[in-house]
């Protein structure tokens, strides 16, 4: 059985990734920086007929914390199959280029930039043992130099520079990480889930999280000629999916 951990897999997109991957017969290590909000959820998962999860006590701002996680998941499994990159906060608004402080850049990129580093760098030996090691990285077309600054872009007038800056640092993280993996079997890939109702943006998206989750379950699951450093919103691209950085 294939192992999947997910960072903020208590709720919203990750709780529905989660939800899909079990259908899939996947075994979930749910994280969770709540372990009491983890452990409902795999409680409301379990009431579902989806046994195979387990929640895991994460905070990815936190070395302490994110290393504890890997020893807890490594005292029960040698190898992980996939590793999604979900974990992450908005910083909230409004945010200015010229008014936002520096401290709302550090909490939004502690979670959405470093936080993804600590993980990743934390699993990745576990990964690596894996025949097919997949790894999401939950981004944003929000995080598109390109589509940002192009005026026809459907969401060219949501300007957020905290949170958009931070999706953008996480893809050159994406590109980066993918270059440095290359010779193995890993394969790493940002996705957009598309602008969905979550609380994340209290519910003004117009996706739901099953488009959202399956959106990244289908990077999760690629087989050996899927993509590797890739970019990704079927809301934006439904053919190919492929968004410019």
């Amino acid at each position: 059985m294939k192992k999947v951990f997910i960072t903020g897999g208590n709720k919203s997109i990750g709780l529905e990734t989660a939800r899909q991957l079990l259908q899939k017969g996947y075994y979930v290590y749910l994280g969770s920086r709540n372990l009491e909000a983890g452990q409902q959820s795999v409680n409301d998962l379990k009431a579902e007929g989806l046994e195979n999860a387990e929640a895991i006590q994460i905070d990815v701002t936190d070395e302490v914390s994110v290393q504890a996680a890997q020893a807890t998941i490594a005292s029960k499994t040698e190898v992980l199959d996939v590793l999604i990159n979900n974990a992450g906060i908005s910083g909230g608004m409004p945010q200015s280029a010229l008014r936002s402080g520096a401290e709302q850049f550090l909490k939004v990129y502690q979670t959405n930039v470093l936080g993804v580093a600590r993980v990743t760098q934390a699993l990745i030996e576990m990964l690596k043992k894996a025949p097919e090691p997949r790894i999401v990285n939950v981004s944003s077309s929000q995080g598109s130099l390109t589509l940002a600054s192009d005026p026809t872009n459907i969401y060219y007038q949501y300007k957020g520079v905290v949170y958009q800056s931070s999706k953008a640092a996480l893809n050159m993280y994406t590109i980066c990480l993918a270059y440095e993996l290359r010779d193995t079997n890993v394969k790493v890939n940002a996705v957009d889930p598309s602008f969905t109702k979550t609380d994340f943006n209290n519910h003004r998206g117009t996706g739901t999280v099953q488009e959202a989750g399956q959106r990244v379950v289908k990077y999760a699951i690629i087989g050996e000629d899927g993509p590797t450093g890739g970019y990704f919103s079927e809301e934006l691209n439904p053919e190919t999916g492929v968004i410019p950085w």
